[in-house]
């Protein structure tokens, strides 16, 4: 089997936003919505800190789908639009998707992102990969771990260009996968634990 998964050391994450404009280059996401958000951990503010000056902390917390084991947004999906696929990330057929948003009620990591207009996109036209499947208004969509990078042996794009070297792909299913021995670390978490879904994107640190 294969189980495709991300870890993110949090002690490595800079808060530079580059995978997430990387993410939106790459499959083309449009105006207005990021699959790939860089939240300020324990804040209420992208790129808020903690604390009064000069004793201020600030942890960046990289958030997108978490492609879970146990995914909620799977379970309430009236049409089998959302599915887990042989490689264990969690995707999409647009072309099932009614835009019930039950998915993304569903999801408790706020993952998914609905398009309620017709897309926007500066410049007026498609880019990034020519593969990624162009989605209409009235579809949702979210992280697809970059299947047509990954698909053909390639990393996700997000992880591709990390200057801090933040991310690790790979196999949770393979014993010697550099990301299997991340997940056996005492410093591994996930985020929400106690919500049961057993997410295969974690965190390192912090």
């Amino acid at each position: 089997m294969t189980k495709l998964a991300i870890a993110i050391n949090l002690n490595r994450c800079v808060g530079c936003h580059t995978c997430a404009n990387a993410c939106k280059m790459q499959n083309n996401v449009p105006m207005g919505m990021l699959w790939n958000r860089i939240l300020t951990k324990d804040c209420d503010v992208i790129d808020g800190a903690l604390g009064q000056y000069p004793n201020l902390t600030r942890v960046y917390l990289p958030v997108q789908c978490q492609h879970c084991e146990n995914a909620a947004c799977q379970k309430v999906c009236p049409t089998g639009a959302t599915y887990k696929d042989a490689s264990g990330r969690v995707e999409i057929d647009y072309d099932k998707c009614i835009g019930c948003r039950m998915c993304m009620a569903a999801c408790p990591f706020n993952a998914r992102v609905f398009n309620w207009d017709e897309p926007v996109r500066e410049p007026a036209f498609n880019y990034g990969d020519a593969r990624v499947p162009v989605r209409a208004k009235g579809v949702m969509e979210k992280c697809t771990l970059c299947k047509e990078r990954t698909d053909d042996g390639d990393i996700p794009m997000c992880v591709r260009v990390c200057p801090g070297r933040a991310r690790t792909f790979g196999d949770l299913d393979d014993p010697d996968s550099d990301i299997s021995k991340l997940a056996c670390s005492p410093e591994a978490h996930h985020l929400l634990e106690e919500k049961g879904t057993r997410p295969q994107l974690f965190y390192i640190g912090l």
